[in-house]
């Protein structure tokens, strides 16, 4: 592996964005969700998805340059359009607002419609909970969901993520999809001639696999549980966005990328003063979390966690290391100069990559 410091990494992405005339404010919120991701042991998300934005730029699905509207629909409510930017900015943009919605409301949600992928949910929840309020973020995807007793996917692999404040450590996150397995991390494997864990995927004709060259359609979490919690985000997603849901989404690789993918997300943000004192709040959660890490272990050799641990973990690691990337990536994303005659000299100092 080639290991790149975060800050090399995230003045190579901004540089580059900025070098394909995306605006400098929608490509700092896209670098820094990329490498958030990236840093936080989430690569699926992370910068290896770079290449795949610029294409869709240069397709014209996502506009580089977009005029966001924001209509508040009543005090703790309202609709952004993301006018088919990145949805990392179109999330952030949103998470703004709820957080200044919350701070006059003591709640505030924002549907977001006209959006696109958007990475990581963590991001916008995290940001939210680093002022003080506890964050939530949701998004709709393309069908993806293997329908429960059903051959064919309808509802999308749809997050859901939760972050709150902690005293003494990062805030608790919990960030899941409703699937078992990403469809980008089945990418993953396919690249890196992997096969997929049983149990995680399904051919065209509904049948488990593990060869994830045939994986289709991905197994919920829970069975009939993880559909369902996959049905709910699409009402809360796509429905109260006015945008298209399953089915009726362009998909984020095989669908053209001239083509808009009109996506809904749902973010919001909580004031945890409306409920209880934040300190308060903070020390108790803290004390939760260390008392359920404390629990009698079933294996004296495996920690129990929390949701957000080994993500917390891997942050510390690859901040001091830098973050891992394979060869293949790594030239990947320098040969990216080249390919959009965007000059830069990032990723070549030897003070910023370790072999």
């Amino acid at each position: 592996m080639i290991r790149v410091s975060a800050d090399e990494l995230r003045r190579f992405c901004l540089d580059l964005l900025i070098g394909c005339a995306v605006r400098t404010d929608v490509a700092t919120d896209v670098a820094e969700g990329l490498v958030q991701a990236s840093l936080r042991g989430v690569d699926s998300h992370g910068v290896r998805l770079l290449p795949h934005y610029l294409q869709a730029v240069k397709g014209g699905r996502l506009n580089p340059n977009p005029t966001y509207r924001f209509d508040r629909t009543a005090s703790a409510t309202g609709l952004l359009d993301g006018d088919h930017t990145f949805g990392h900015a179109a999330g952030m943009e949103a998470a703004r607002r709820a957080v200044a919605l919350a701070r006059e409301a003591g709640t505030g949600f924002v549907a977001v419609y006209n959006s696109s992928h958007f990475g990581a949910a963590a991001y916008f929840a995290l940001e939210i909970a680093r002022h003080d309020m506890i964050g939530i973020a949701s998004t709709s995807t393309d069908a993806l969901i293997k329908t429960y007793a059903g051959t064919r996917p309808f509802v999308g692999n749809n997050p859901i993520c939760l972050a709150a404040p902690c005293r003494g450590e990062d805030p608790f996150c919990l960030d899941m999809a409703t699937s078992v397995m990403t469809f980008n991390k089945i990418r993953q494997l396919r690249d890196a001639g992997l096969p997929a864990p049983a149990g995680v995927g399904a051919d065209r004709d509904g049948r488990e696999t593990t060869d994830p060259d045939t994986i289709s359609m991905l197994l919920p979490i829970g069975g009939y549980k993880g559909y369902g919690l996959s049905l709910m985000v699409e009402i809360l997603c796509s429905l109260l966005s006015g945008m298209p849901y399953g089915p009726h989404i362009p998909k984020m690789f095989e669908a053209p990328l001239g083509q808009k993918r009109c996506l809904g997300h749902w973010i919001g943000a909580i004031r945890i003063d409306a409920f209880q004192p934040v300190e308060t709040f903070k020390a108790r959660l803290a004390e939760m979390l260390q008392e359920l890490r404390a629990e009698p272990r079933g294996d004296p050799e495996t920690p129990i966690q929390v949701p957000g641990d080994p993500e917390k973990r891997e942050a510390e690691q690859r901040s001091r290391h830098g973050i891992p990337l394979t060869p293949a990536e790594y030239e990947g994303l320098r040969s990216l100069r080249d390919a959009y005659g965007v000059r830069t000299d990032l990723m070549e100092q030897t003070d910023a990559v370790v072999r």
